[in-house]
């Protein structure tokens, strides 16, 4: 995905004479001073594309920048949600400025640095820790549990209270708790990282993640699983069919209404959401009473209204929508 959006940028320094045609037919959008790309190719990216386009053009025009927080995010593999207002960039001393949309950020404590397909980011952890300071708490929850399944994949672990707490910045170190008592690497999505936020602040039970059950010859493994009314519950999301290939698309769900009607013969109740059902909160909370589940808890609602707005990205484009994260690299 990195090298697909960068090649598709136009750096008047590198093809002055292309730029120039092609802004002279008013087909150029321009990204910032010196970076330009097709506006036929703007036009069908997804906000979250945009934003990675956006860092991309600075790392191709700045000197050796170093990229944190979702800029670096974006270029990991981590979670997104809508398109970021800003561009983040590490300073090289504890000086803090801005130039446009990108923010240099002074610091005091030391970051781990790594590469990214030839950019330079700030470590999975850090970045982590950084965005579960400041994210909406549970945007924060679903990129540590991605960051915490990349690391896993190295054998490594996060802890990310403790990390944090050992820094000077003292910003959502309660938020960093929180997020510590309940991240998991075994979750497998944003939407499922999202909606146990949300089942938590609803008041229900915590369901058991990736339950495996074996009916009639197959093998098939659930999101949620609520053992004592034996209730399975599924989020539908963003990385669990490719959406540009029909079909993957059609055998997707072909496979997902025969695994969805072996498991109904065999359990006690089926719930399926999307991210617009959780982020809005009360048709989840519908399709889980459907079931025959109940709050055992009371309602967090300061906590679920968190979810209505990321103050870190665009508004929606259209009223009613939701941001969608991508998280695929």
């Amino acid at each position: 995905m990195n090298a697909r959006l960068s090649s598709a940028l136009l750096l008047s320094r590198e093809q002055p004479f292309e730029v120039v045609r092609l802004d002279r037919d008013r087909q150029l959008h321009r990204i910032r001073a010196g970076a330009y790309v097709r506006k036929d190719f703007w036009d069908r990216l997804a906000p979250w594309e945009r934003y990675r386009m956006r860092v991309l053009a600075v790392a191709r025009t700045w000197d050796s920048p170093i990229f944190c927080l979702e800029s670096a995010a974006v270029l990991q593999g981590l979670p997104v949600f809508g398109e970021p207002t800003h561009i983040h960039v590490l300073s090289t001393n504890s000086r803090s400025w801005c130039e446009g949309d990108v923010i240099v950020h002074g610091h005091s404590d030391e970051r781990e640095v790594m590469d990214a397909a030839g950019t330079a980011v700030t470590s999975l952890a850090d970045t982590a820790v950084d965005l579960a300071r400041v994210l909406p708490p549970a945007f924060a929850l679903a990129v540590v549990d991605a960051a915490a399944r990349l690391l896993a994949k190295r054998g490594e672990t996060l802890e990310v209270a403790e990390r944090g707490r050992a820094q000077a910045d003292r910003r959502g170190v309660r938020q960093l708790d929180w997020v510590q008592a309940r991240f998991d690497p075994i979750s497998e999505s944003v939407g499922e990282a999202v909606s146990r936020a949300v089942i938590e602040w609803l008041g229900y039970d915590a369901p058991v993640l990736q339950r495996i059950f074996t009916y009639e010859g197959e093998t098939d493994r659930s999101d949620f699983y609520w053992p004592r009314l034996r209730i399975v519950g599924e989020s539908d999301g963003y990385g669990k069919y490719d959406a540009d290939d029909p079909e993957v698309m059609r055998a997707h769900f072909v496979r997902e209404k025969k695994r969805e009607d072996r498991l109904r013969r065999h359990e006690g109740g089926f719930a399926r959401w999307d991210w617009a059902d959780t982020l809005r909160f009360e048709p989840l909370d519908q399709k889980l009473r459907a079931t025959g589940l109940a709050p055992a808890h009371p309602r967090q609602s300061l906590m679920l209204h968190t979810l209505a707005h990321n103050p870190r990205s665009f508004p929606p484009p259209t009223k009613g929508s939701s941001p969608k994260p991508r998280t695929t690299s």
